[in-house]
């Protein structure tokens, strides 16, 4: 079965990337084959799945997932029957690569039963670059599943219903699973908050 690499789909023309399409009419003109809605659907979603695929599993392999996210993406079109959004069904596509690729750079580690515990997570932008290193790798340290969750939520600004839906679980476990995650930030974050915020040379 022939596959459509992201790398294949050109850079789009601006009357392209300017066109206003609804999801039915693009999901049916890819289904066609159309390039150029292909082109479209491409730019519309590259910089939101690749940003949520760096913070998962982070720069080295976050393009890889990306290509792998996109061919899925245009496989699954022919059976995708519109149960949710386009944009959520890509994002769950997204998340679940960046979930399989999560789990092999951490297959040598312990892992809850939680199929939550197996994702990563994201840098989180900050005026302060000292304080966002300090963020990242609190991040970095977290459990897969809690990092998914912030970046979710937290992040990209998805409700409980979308988080759970995308996550493929119920929305009272999306909301416990950001609490957890939110709490332990805090226990990270809190030596680090507080050298932060003292001025040089001042003993806590």
């Amino acid at each position: 079965m022939a596959t459509t690499a992201v790398s294949e789909i050109p850079r789009p023309r601006t009357d392209l990337a300017s066109a206003a399409m609804d999801d039915a009419t693009l999901i049916a003109a890819c289904r066609r084959g159309d390039a150029r809605a292909m082109e479209l659907l491409y730019h519309q979603y590259k910089r939101r799945v690749f940003g949520l695929c760096h913070r998962i599993v982070g720069p080295v392999d976050a393009e890889e997932v990306v290509q792998e996210v996109f061919v899925r993406v245009f496989r699954g079109l022919a059976g995708f029957r519109g149960d949710a959004q386009l944009g959520t069904w890509i994002y769950r596509l997204a998340v679940n690569c960046a979930l399989t690729q999560a789990g092999k750079q951490r297959r040598r580690q312990e892992v809850g039963d939680d199929h939550l515990e197996e994702v990563a997570a994201p840098p989180v932008a900050s005026r302060d670059p000292r304080l966002s290193r300090r963020v990242e790798a609190a991040m970095a340290e977290l459990p897969a599943g809690y990092r998914a969750i912030l970046v979710l939520h937290d992040v990209e600004g998805l409700s409980h219903e979308e988080c759970a839906a995308i996550m493929d679980c119920r929305v009272g476990t999306s909301k416990s699973q950001l609490h957890k995650a939110r709490m332990r930030m805090r226990e990270l974050l809190g030596p680090a908050l507080a050298a932060e915020r003292l001025p040089d040379g001042e003993a806590p």
